[in-house]
């Protein structure tokens, strides 16, 4: 296969330029950031899932407050009523007694209803209590999530302009070599990663396999450039 020494040279730096880009896109790929970012997006989902049920819980739970002050509140007005007529009946000794049987009644539902009240307001507070717990959660998933975000920016944002570099010095080496050869060199590269090593004696200097006496006659003759028979990737042959 025709070569120059300009050719080689080209290909042995082109792929020198290409293991080092998929270097660091793999590391890129694989920045730990990327799982605490995941992680802590996840999470956070989850928590506001729960402080969605904790508020739904917390209006239903208000609106039983509301509901049993409302009450109390119609109880107060109906216990002054009767009070009232209590106070205004004087000698009507059965109309007292009947306001008063009913002001007991009264009076016992406004405290049934206090003790309601107090039950429904201690579980409100625990409601409460659970909302500070999740707020705090998310402020703390929040800031987690916000570090690993400036650090991949950061850590990310070198390996890309490190790539970035390194892909503008591979267009300047790809003009070095002849265009059927960057055409293979490319093709193979896709295919295999490494594409191009040195004869090793009778060995393919990529895939390390003995190339026998008749293909490795066959293989010398295209020197200085080949393909091995066993890997097709390109080898030098000197």
């Amino acid at each position: 296969m025709e070569a120059t020494r300009d050719d080689i040279e080209g290909l042995f730096e082109l792929q020198r330029i290409d293991l080092e880009i998929k270097r660091l896109s793999k590391e890129l790929d694989e920045l730990p950031q990327r799982g605490i970012i995941v992680a802590a997006r996840d999470k956070k989902t989850a928590v506001e899932a729960k402080s969605e049920q904790v508020a739904e819980l917390k209006r239903a739970t208000t609106k039983k407050i509301t509901r049993i002050d409302d009450e109390d509140a119609s109880l107060a007005k109906k216990e002054a009523g009767v009070q009232a007529a209590i106070d205004a009946a004087h000698g009507d000794f059965r109309n007292v007694e009947a306001r008063t049987k009913e002001l007991a009644g009264i009076v016992r539902r406004r405290a049934t209803i206090a003790e309601d009240r107090a039950a429904v307001a201690a579980e409100l507070d625990k409601i409460s209590a659970m909302e500070a717990q999740i707020s705090l959660a998310l402020e703390e998933i929040g800031a987690k999530e916000q570090e690993a975000i400036d650090s991949f920016q950061k850590q990310g944002g070198d390996l890309k302009l490190a790539i970035a570099k390194l892909e503008a010095a591979r267009g300047q080496v790809e003009t070095k070599v002849s265009p059927q050869l960057l055409d293979v060199y490319n093709r193979t590269a896709a295919r295999s990663g490494v594409a191009i090593g040195v004869l090793d004696g009778n060995r393919c200097g990529a895939c390390r396999t003995v190339i026998d006496g008749g293909r490795l006659i066959d293989l010398r003759n295209q020197a200085p450039l080949g393909m091995c028979p066993s890997c097709k990737r390109l080898l030098v042959i000197a």
